[in-house]
């Protein structure tokens, strides 16, 4: 643990032309007195750190020293490809790989790019959850990650309605939406290839096995995601409803209710009516659903069918009339 604070210490010097006990203390999450210590260690090893005294002094390496550990592991090169994820790689346990790596990469950088970390976390920033939301970090999420990047199979145990479900898993990649964790994975005891999609909060166990599997390098990450997301997002379509919609309902509608079932209902509309209405049918999830998200329509829909769906709307009306009546 001290080696690499030592070796991190080091970089950050050199990929800056000076810096204070309290910024290397800032830095490497320490206290000034433990950075006064590691400065005496380095000097002793014979890198040349020398310190500023007084109030503008500091810590820096004399004679243009340049170290030579600048090259990366593969965990550093692998996580600092996801460098622009900061939370995603704290949760997956990767901050510190991560951190290390560009620290490497700023020491052999030019001087005149030595800014270019900074310059670019400055002008992009992921925030990956939604709004109105508090995402919850698995606590399962770093045993998964290192399986997923080290190609182990792992006994995971996941809850499934009322009871726990134990599969053997080949951990093919984490995918993070909308603040949630996935894991998208083979079933390791089928003679044919069956790929699943796991959420990580619902492990209640995960072991990792000492075996490693065989990747397939036609598997791909990003593909294999939007196909089981779009076949998931009309899965849940189940239902069907028919409503009229002003011009503004319909400019509206692809905002209230799933898009592409929206796009794809107003793409077969007939011409509008007398009054600029048009008559769609929509799939939803249930009438539960079309109630709660076409009453974010107010007056700009109208439901023709089912007649139970319709009802609802009537006695909305109704009270609400009632409730904003004028003296």
């Amino acid at each position: 643990m001290r080696a690499a604070r030592l070796i991190k210490m080091v970089l950050l010097l050199q990929a800056r032309a000076s810096m204070t006990a309290a910024e290397l203390a800032d830095e490497l999450d320490v206290s000034e007195r433990t950075i006064t210590r590691d400065a005496q260690a380095l000097s002793e090893a014979g890198v040349p750190v020398y310190a500023d005294r007084g109030r503008a002094g500091g810590y820096r390496l004399v004679g243009g020293y340049r170290t030579r550990l600048t090259g990366l592991a593969r965990s550093e090169a692998e996580a600092l490809f996801l460098s622009g994820v900061p939370g995603a790689l704290r949760e997956m346990g990767l901050e510190d790989a991560a951190s290390a790596a560009r620290l490497k990469v700023s020491a052999a950088l030019m001087p005149s790019l030595s800014d270019a970390s900074h310059a670019a976390a400055q002008r992009f920033h992921l925030d990956a959850p939604g709004w109105f939301t508090a995402p919850k970090t698995p606590g399962l999420l770093p045993a998964v990650a290192d399986a997923v990047w080290d190609d182990r199979r792992v006994i995971a145990r996941y809850r499934r309605g009322d009871s726990d479900v134990e599969r053997e898993l080949e951990p093919y990649g984490l995918v993070l939406k909308a603040g949630v964790w996935y894991l998208c994975a083979r079933v390791a005891d089928r003679d044919l290839p069956v790929y699943r999609v796991y959420r990580i909060d619902r492990f209640t166990a995960v072991e990792e096995s000492k075996e490693r599997f065989v990747r397939d390098e036609e598997f791909d990450l990003p593909a294999f995601w939007n196909e089981r997301a779009e076949a998931f997002a009309r899965s849940i379509l189940r239902a069907e409803v028919v409503v009229r919609l002003s011009a503004d309902g319909a400019r509206r509608l692809p905002y209230a209710v799933d898009p592409a079932a929206a796009r794809e209902a107003l793409e077969v509309v007939d011409e509008p009516d007398d009054d600029g209405w048009v008559t769609v049918t929509l799939p939803v999830e249930s009438e539960e659903v079309a109630h709660s998200q076409l009453a974010g329509l107010g007056p700009d829909v109208e439901v023709l069918a089912p007649e139970s769906l319709r009802a609802r709307f009537t006695d909305d009306a109704l009270r609400l009339a009632t409730l904003y009546r004028r003296p």
